[in-house]
């Protein structure tokens, strides 16, 4: 490839900032959108003889790309584009300026990068990989040179997808005399090494090399060849980290040595599981003061905080902290109390402890709803919510109530040369890149508060970054319209959708017009505004917003890529809300086929569409079908993420339902039999899924006619969830509306239609007059009166609910 090069009428290559044994890597500009983005251009196929080879290859390449390209997480490199021209396989990405760890040591001299700096960088790319083992999706190839540092002080994981493909293609290096094709052997994982199969425990095992590379100057393992590195990993214990640098904190060399173990069983489970032991690292740490003695360190421009104690060491905070004093700065709002070093310290834990949401150890993840979008995914509609009748397609979990975050502290004014207040450690106002880093920081923080199911304190924190952000860059700016983005997305979670609908459509109308209006991030914009419209049950509104998003998407991205397909996915939902449940049936159907070629079969997007397809046969009475979909998604689920995961669970919840629906009551009393227990071991006995599962037991119980342990069972799920819920939730409402419902056909009637009568005036207050849960409700009430024998009441009840109104007006 040459400067000037134009790929596909669209990439004009500017200059190579890369080369490698794969390929070349160039700095472009995309001529459509014009925007700077890199390419990455891997050996031409023209060289490879073998046809059938060449052929595999690029399906092979069509799928690893497609793969990078669903990935959406801050740290992940973003991929846009891929394709071939001349024979030439390319990838186009995000434009990332800065340095690879790898660069970092050698501008470092080999010496071990800060301690703080190492947390900081294990604590991103902790929540990157968590994500992406998420989607079922393992790297492969984790090393320090596939790990970016950007100037604001993002770190980004890139590559993704490459690795395979590189063996494939076999442009990696081979073991002399032993044809075993290897990747970089100093981050090999043993089981890699031993060619077993891999999970995402192997990329645990390279994270975990580089985290010793970076604290202590050096890999696990080295030797004068391959072979005796591989060796190392496969039968030596490493070295203990403080044998080379004794004042690494214990919990950072714990967690490094655990991820190290030779035994996959014996490493975290999990991304979420290491991400807790790194918060705990950072917490004790700071608890025990200042670490002194850090040994070498970066350049000057990468040192510690000006204001600590003479003598002392760098302080125990986030990278973005390195360069504030411990004095008074331009705003005074950080008070040094007295007492030294340590006095120092307690200013840093006061200054990050709001910022980045570690208020204490990290001990899990939030958990979606089953068929829920996952926090910053902008396309999953959620599910309808449950029948009155019976127990149907689960809704969204309850949010419980957290307390008020304490108040973030207020920003030093980014304006440069801005005077300096307080005593002497104060050396003038806060850079405006050391503010905008600071910001940057936040807005990571409202993202991890969302991903543990604290909406309210995420909206905060991303309303308040968003302020500062347009103080400090403009309204326009992209940085201030994602902290408004992620506001209306922490809205929405919080069934706040009138708020979160004007804050996407206000986004969306700065992205068009600074972006354009095929843009991906202004089309990500206009999505959420057409989820949150059918969340408002504005589905016309939303079925053309939905339908005009979907024709710029396929003209820019083509047809089956996955924003694509996510948007197709919604439409399908809108669809059967409108009622056009054939059209939802049969788009869902080619969006789970498209995404299982683009994806693969197993690939949990696939089955979330597969888990809709269920859904719209069920909405079409087609039960036996839905039966039959759903617990080929629960098998595969149990494949893929294990037989207790929520999801794998969720899927088994609606096959009782089908099975109830088909006659098939005494199985269904069965499954959820065993699915109640599953889910109180899994989630504890009063989850609202534990709930959910013990609801429909009692639904078959009706089924079978043993009415007298269905009220029995009804009324306890219905005490269970008025405490958990409130007495005002939709489920709580189910449960009740059973209890009446078992009354009555115990020949109740009188206690029957007390019961009915609050469901109806409950949902009446709630939901209003015209919804159709409350004309439910009211036509129970009716019925009840005439088994009573009060046919006048019962008749005026039924003109009441005959009076023409509209839905959701009193």
């Amino acid at each position: 490839m040459a400067e000037s090069t134009l790929i596909q009428g669209r990439y004009r290559l500017l200059d190579r900032i890369g080369r490698g044994g794969m390929g070349e890597v160039w700095r472009a500009r995309d001529e459509s959108l014009g925007r700077r983005v890199a390419v990455k251009c891997l050996k031409p196929l023209a060289t490879r003889g073998d046809r059938t080879f060449v052929r595999a290859l690029r399906e092979r390449f069509r799928r690893e790309a497609r793969v990078a390209a669903s990935l959406q997480h801050r740290g992940v490199t973003v991929v846009h584009d891929f394709g071939e021209h001349d024979g030439l396989l390319f990838l186009v990405m995000e434009l990332l300026e800065g340095r690879n760890l790898s660069q970092l040591l050698e501008d470092n001299k080999q010496h071990p990068l800060p301690v703080p700096e190492v947390v900081d960088i294990a604590e991103q790319v902790t929540a990157a990989l968590a994500h992406t083992h998420d989607q079922g999706i393992v790297h492969r190839d984790l090393k320090p040179a596939n790990v970016m540092r950007t100037e604001d002080g993002a770190v980004k994981i890139c590559d993704f997808g490459i690795a395979r493909l590189a063996h494939d293609i076999d442009f990696t290096a081979k073991l002399t005399g032993t044809g075993v094709a290897m990747g970089t052997p100093h981050y090999m994982s043993p089981e890699q090494i031993a060619g077993a199969a891999v999970d995402h425990r192997s990329d645990l095992y390279s994270f975990g090399c580089v985290l010793y590379e970076i604290a202590t100057g050096a890999p696990p393992f080295e030797g004068d060849d391959a072979w005796t590195v591989l060796v190392g990993h496969r039968d030596t214990a490493p070295a203990p980290p403080r044998e080379h640098r004794a004042e690494l904190p214990g919990p950072l060399q714990d967690a490094i040595l655990a991820l190290l173990a030779k035994d996959p069983d014996e490493r975290p489970d999990s991304a979420a599981e290491l991400a807790a032991r790194l918060a705990e690292a950072r917490l004790r740490a700071a608890g025990a003061g200042p670490l002194t003695g850090l040994g070498p360190v970066v350049p000057a421009q990468r040192g510690s905080g000006d204001g600590a104690a003479p003598g002392a060491g760098p302080l125990w905070s986030p990278s973005w902290t390195r360069g504030m004093g411990g004095g008074m700065r331009a705003s005074g709002s950080w008070p040094v109390p007295a007492g030294g070093a340590r006095g120092a310290g307690a200013a840093h834990s006061v200054l990050t402890g709001p910022w980045t949401g570690h208020h204490g150890p990290l001990t899990g993840q939030s958990r979606p709803a089953p068929n829920t979008p996952a926090p910053h995914s902008a396309w999953a509609a959620p599910p309808s919510p449950p029948s009155p009748s019976d127990p149907s397609h689960p809704s969204h979990p309850a949010i419980p109530a957290d307390p008020a975050p304490s108040p973030a502290p207020a920003l030093p004014s980014p304006a440069a040369g801005a005077p300096a207040a307080g005593g002497e450690g104060a050396r003038g106002a806060v850079p405006r890149r050391e503010v905008l880093a600071v910001l940057g920081s936040r807005h990571n923080a409202g993202v991890g508060l969302g991903r543990l199911g604290r909406w309210e304190e995420a909206v905060e924190v991303h309303r308040a970054v968003a302020a500062e952000r347009e103080r400090a860059l403009g309204a326009s700016h992209p940085e201030t319209l994602t902290s408004r983005y992620e506001t209306g997305f922490g809205l929405s979670r919080l069934g706040r959708h009138e708020e979160a609908l004007e804050e996407y459509q206000q986004v969306a109308a700065r992205r068009e017009e600074r972006l354009g209006p095929d843009h991906p991030d202004t089309l990500a914009a206009r999505q959420e505004t057409a989820y949150v419209l059918g969340r408002l049950g504005r589905y016309e509104e939303a079925h053309g917003l939905y339908t005009a998003v979907l024709a710029a998407r396929e003209r820019t991205m083509g047809a089956e890529h996955p924003d694509t397909l996510r948007c197709r996915h919604n439409l399908a939902f809108n669809l059967s809300r409108l009622g056009r449940l054939d059209d939802s049936c049969a788009l869902t159907r080619q969006v789970a086929a498209a995404r299982a070629r683009v994806l693969g079969p197993e690939h949990p997007d696939t089955l979330v569409t597969r888990y809709e397809v269920g859904y719209a046969l069920g909405r079409l009475g087609r039960w036996a079908e839905a039966l039959e979909t759903y617990r080929a998604v629960e098998a595969a689920r149990a494949r893929v993420l294990g037989p207790g995961h929520p999801d794998t669970l969720a899927a088994r919840y609606e096959s009782g339902v089908c099975l109830g629906r088909l006659g098939r009551a005494a199985e269904a009393l069965e499954l959820y039999r065993g699915l109640a227990l599953d889910r109180a071991r899994a989630q504890g006995p009063s989850d609202p899924e534990t709930l959910r599962a013990l609801h429909g037991l009692g639904v078959n119980l009706g089924r079978l006619g043993r009415w007298t342990e269905a009220l029995a069972q009804a009324r306890e799920v219905c005490a269970v969830r008025e405490r958990v819920l409130g007495p005002d939730h939709p489920d709580t409402l189910v449960s009740r509306r059973e209890t009446a419902v078992a009354l009555g056909w115990l020949g109740r009637w009188a206690e029957a239609l007390e019961v009915y009568r609050h469901v109806a005036a409950v949902r009446e207050r709630v939901l209003g007059p015209a919804d159709p849960d409350t004309l439910a409700s009211r036509y129970d009430q009716a019925h009840c009166l005439e088994q009573l024998g009060r046919s006048g009441e019962a008749a005026e009840v039924y003109r009441e609910m005959a009076a023409p109104r509209r839905p959701g007006t009193g």
